[in-house]
């Protein structure tokens, strides 16, 4: 996980309780059985990304885990997702996931939400 260039930068990064409010009073939510997606369009040059986990999925350092691996999935899928606000919930079962099972959730919840584009129909 230390590859340079795959790191979120602070600017990518929705980190303010307004700002976590105003995504989730849009109420455009997308959910698949790991994760919840919640979105808002705004004139933003780039996306920013707000990590939801819950102390009901283990302990501190699992769920600092789970956000590692969310924020290394989403620097793979950067070139790929369009410049809208969003948050990542994780819900129950992600903490058992693997890499790229956790890769593969995320990526469906993010095109079901049409946060994720690219010219493939997997």
């Amino acid at each position: 996980m230390g590859e340079s260039g795959l790191a979120i930068k602070k600017t990518y990064r929705v980190k303010r309780s307004k700002d976590f409010d105003q995504i989730f009073s849009a109420k455009h939510s997308f959910a698949n059985k790991k994760f919840v997606v919640y979105k808002l369009n705004t004139n933003q040059p780039h996306f920013r990304v707000g990590l939801s986990v819950s102390k009901k999925l283990g302990h501190a350092v699992l769920r600092n885990r789970i956000k590692r691996l969310l924020r290394h999935a989403i620097a793979e899928f950067k070139p790929y997702l369009t410049d809208e606000d969003f948050v990542i919930i994780a819900r129950s079962g992600v903490e058992t996931l693997s890499f790229e099972e956790v890769k593969k959730n995320l990526k469906h919840v993010l095109k079901l939400s049409k946060i994720y584009v690219d010219g493939e129909n997997d």
